[in-house]
């Protein structure tokens, strides 16, 4: 039953309605890239394929409001090429952008500078290795340098950084004041925010990196 359990799809094991999915075997239509400089992105077979050597962030483009659930299993890839470092796997949800008329992060194209992003209202996870030594989630305020952490939202355990080449599911949570980041099932982070970000869009973010998503959807929790 465990074994049979684990090859379904996150999207079959997810409860609620499901509200968009992808199963990275049409290209990438649903998808807007941005980049600070060559980078290999590919849907195809059930998988994206994510090869860059810089700053990249992928943005899932049709616009999310809560309450939502996003889910997905990712992996850092180390198979000896150029951009094998096994660094990180980051995301932002919820995510709008106050600087540019009716808040749309889509409504201007960023460079992939990981800076440009401090100006975005919406929540961060990042799950470190190897260089990137913290797994982090991170409640952004839309202001230039401004990227708060609380202490128990920073992680160092090994237990808490990425393996080479392994599978994991990450679940992205927004429901109501209930912000939530689970792993495998287990939550990784959790917090109450009094005033909770409802809508905005999700996007996959990495740098200098290899790595890859399948069994992608987006429900209610």
């Amino acid at each position: 039953m465990i074994a049979a359990l684990a090859a379904l799809p996150v999207a079959a094991r997810a409860p609620g309605r499901i509200l968009h999915r992808d199963d990275f075997r049409h290209g990438l239509g649903q998808w807007r890239l941005e980049v600070a400089g060559d980078a290999r992105v590919a849907a195809q077979g059930g998988v994206l394929d994510i090869d860059t050597p810089t700053g990249l962030t992928l943005w899932f483009m049709p616009a999310l409001s809560g309450p939502t659930a996003i889910d997905y299993e990712v992996r850092a890839v180390s198979a000896g090429r150029p951009n094998d470092h096994v660094s990180d796997v980051n995301a932002f949800w919820m995510a709008t952008d106050d600087s540019v008329p009716g808040g749309s992060v889509l409504a201007r194209q960023r460079s992939g500078v990981f800076e440009e992003y401090d100006l975005l209202r919406t929540y961060y996870v990042g799950i470190g290795g190897n260089r990137n030594t913290t797994t982090r989630m991170r409640r952004y305020v839309g202001k230039a340098g401004a990227r708060p952490l609380l202490p128990e939202h920073d992680r160092v355990d090994p237990a808490d950084m990425l393996e080479p080449n392994r599978w994991f599911r990450l679940r992205l949570i927004a429901d109501g004041q209930r912000i939530a980041v689970e792993r495998d099932g287990a939550t990784l982070f959790s917090m109450t925010d009094d005033a909770p970000y409802r809508h905005g869009h999700f996007g996959v973010r990495t740098t200098q990196s290899h790595v890859q998503l399948r069994n992608f959807s987006i429900g209610r929790p």
